[in-house]
C-alpha cells in the first residue's frame, strides 16, 4: 500500500488496517528463533538454547555486517547478513541461567530504527515505533529535539513528503523571493 492509498482512507479503515498490520507483525515476528527489541542506539537480540548449555557449546560471531548463532555440531539459530553495520568491539553477548544467549549490537548509525535484525527476515513497520516516553523524556532538551526531529522526518520519508530541512530551505527561499521581487526566479532549483 502506498503512503497516498493511506492518506485516502477513513479513520476506522486506517485503524482496521493498522490493526491487522499489528497483528500480522507479531505473528511474524514470534515465528522468529530469537526475539529482538531495539532502541535509536542499539539492538538487543535473545536466543533460547536447552536448559544446562555451558558458553563452551555455544558459537557466537558477530562482525560489522553479519551474525552467527548456534550449538557447536548443529545447524546456526542465527546465520546471515545484517541489515544494518554495528560497531563490533561496543557489542557483547552473554550466557544467562545456562539457557539465554543475550547478544548487545551497537548500531554503527545510532539515528536510525531497524526494520528487522538479519536481512530478509519478516520486516516490522519503523514509522510505528513510539519511544519509551520516559526515556525520550530522560534526554537532555537539544538530543530530545534531534530525536524528535528525526523521527519527524522519518515519518516524512515513509509518507513521500519533505523532510523539515527541505521545509525550511523552501520556507527560506520564499522568504528571499519577497525581499528580492525584483529578481527572476522562475528558473531556481532547490536541491
Amino acid at each position: 500500500m502506498t503512503p497516498q492509498e493511506y492518506d485516502s482512507m477513513t479513520e476506522e479503515e486506517r485503524t482496521a488496517h493498522d490493526a491487522a498490520a499489528r497483528k500480522r507483525e507479531a505473528e511474524e515476528q514470534a515465528a522468529l528463533p530469537y526475539k529482538w527489541r531495539q532502541t535509536l542506539v542499539d539492538v538487543d537480540v535473545s536466543v533460547k538454547v536447552p536448559k544446562g548449555t555451558r558458553s563452551s557449546d555455544l558459537i557466537v560471531e558477530y562482525k560489522r555486517k553479519s551474525l552467527k548463532v548456534g550449538l557447536k555440531g548443529q545447524p546456526f539459530i542465527i546465520e546471515g547478513a545484517l541489515v544494518k553495520d554495528i560497531l563490533v568491539d561496543d557489542s557483547t553477548w552473554t550466557l544467562d541461567n545456562q539457557e539465554e544467549i543475550n547478544i548487545h549490537l551497537e548500531k554503527a548509525k545510532g539515528t536510525e530504527w531497524w526494520e528487522c535484525v538479519i536481512d530478509g527476515h519478516p520486516k516490522i513497520d519503523t514509522t510505528k515505533i513510539v519511544p519509551e516516553n520516559s526515556k525520550l523524556s530522560d534526554l537532555d532538551g537539544e538530543t530530545r529535539g534531534m530525536v524528535e526531529k528525526m523521527m519527524f522526518d522519518q515519518r516524512q520519508k515513509a509518507a513521500g513528503k519533505p523532510s523539515s530541512d527541505d521545509i525550511k530551505k523552501a520556507e527560506a527561499f520564499e522568504k528571499f523571493k519577497k525581499m528580492h521581487p525584483e529578481m527572476d526566479f522562475s528558473k531556481a532549483k532547490m536541491g
